[in-house]
């Protein structure tokens, strides 16, 4: 069950400076937005981020794929 009330602002320092750990970062994401009782607020940010990273993640991969096709029609 989620928690509900503010995130306080000690809360959302730790939690910014815990996304800087790579993997940590995604294993939280995911433990917060969909496990855990993290607070509700934490938990939806949790979720949005997620979805960031998939769309980037995926919009990264299809610009690649198209310079690549590029370049090589250049050659």
């Amino acid at each position: 069950m989620a928690k509900t009330g503010a995130v306080t602002l000690g809360e959302w320092i730790i939690t910014y400076l815990l996304m800087l750990i790579p993997i940590v970062n995604l294993v939280l994401l995911v433990f917060w937005g969909f496990g855990g009782d993290a607070n509700e607020s934490k938990a939806n940010w949790a979720k949005a981020k997620l979805i960031l990273i998939l769309v980037t993640s995926v919009l990264f991969l299809i610009m690649r794929n198209a310079m690549a096709g590029i370049i090589a029609r250049m050659q």
